[in-house]
């Protein structure tokens, strides 16, 4: 009943409030790419350093999480491509597929792991995120470039420095520098920054809740309902069975299960549209993921701790 009332409803009525807004005050697709960036760029990585910056590492299972994180989903990204002839999917719908199945909606995950650790658990979460996130960038960017339908002439994002600029590892890195070496921030500087953390949760709920779109043809019930039973489903358990018989502790178990078990993130439309992935079956995929991830969560958090006794 505690993770209901703390996460569950919380995370519900923000997306619904999210999609609410976005077809009636703030319809400015503008509005939304700014408050994403924002979110992105700012907001979330002050959440990460001074969750990290605070945290005491020696409490954080950190070995598991290197396997636990990056097998699964390298897994789940091979077993899907390999599955494209049976599937009879275009090029650009597997590039959409494949992001359905592995990228992280990163805020849904930080309120449920909040809900349940605190800012240990954000902490956990963080770091996994670090470790995982340029594993999945590089299996999607890879994915959409062998498959994707391609404009010669467009440019192509460059792999290597988008992982080395990405904000959320960056703000990782940073925050636990600050945390090994127990350097404290200024205090103005500090408060700034717990500010700045303190909307990063209802910011990213309210975005990926503006992003919920819906529009099926009639092979989306294939092309939408694979990708999400992998994500949704087949992903965490399978991360969570490597995580118990890697012996990781509860903490551990939480931040993997709700790592692999969240949601696509909105931003994989953008990604779509940049390296020729099918943009509106991706759309699709973002909208049936980000409801039904609100009733598989606590479920496949529920499942992972009756694997593990």
């Amino acid at each position: 009943m505690g993770i209901i009332m703390t996460a569950i409803v919380p995370v519900l009525l923000t997306l619904i409030g999210g999609a609410v807004l976005r077809r009636t005050m703030l319809r400015s697709g503008q509005f939304w790419s700014g408050l994403e960036r924002l979110t992105y760029y700012v907001l979330g990585p002050a959440l990460f350093v001074t969750s990290i910056g605070n945290a005491d590492l020696g409490a954080i299972d950190i070995g598991p999480l290197l396997l636990t994180t990056t097998v699964p989903i390298i897994t789940a990204t091979g077993v899907l491509i390999a599955s494209r002839p049976l599937l009879r999917s275009t090029g650009p719908a597997l590039g959409s597929m494949v992001q359905g199945a592995i990228r992280i909606n990163t805020y849904i995950g930080l309120v449920f792991i909040s809900a349940l650790h605190g800012e240990l658990g954000i902490a956990t979460f963080a770091i996994a995120c670090a470790i995982s996130v340029p594993v999945v960038n590089l299996l999607c960017v890879s994915t959409l470039t062998l498959y994707g339908a391609h404009d010669d002439d467009a440019p192509r994002p460059k792999l290597l420095r988008e992982i080395a600029t990405n904000p959320l590892i960056l703000s990782c890195l940073a925050g636990l520098g600050l945390s090994i070496t127990g350097i404290a921030l200024p205090t103005a500087i500090a408060s700034t920054l717990d500010l700045a953390a303190s909307s990063a949760l209802l910011c990213g709920t309210l975005i990926a809740g503006a992003s919920i779109s819906f529009a099926w043809r009639r092979r989306d019930l294939i092309e939408v309902t694979v990708p999400t039973l992998i994500k949704l489903a087949a992903l965490p358990l399978a991360a969570a069975a490597l995580t118990i018989a890697l012996g990781a502790d509860e903490l551990t178990l939480h931040a993997v299960v709700i790592l692999t078990a969240v949601p696509t993130a909105p931003s994989a439309a953008i990604l779509s549209a940049k390296l020729g992935g099918d943009t509106r079956l991706m759309a699709t995929i973002i909208g049936v993921q980000t409801l039904l991830s609100t009733a598989s969560m606590p479920l496949m958090l529920d499942w992972a701790g009756r694997l593990a006794q």
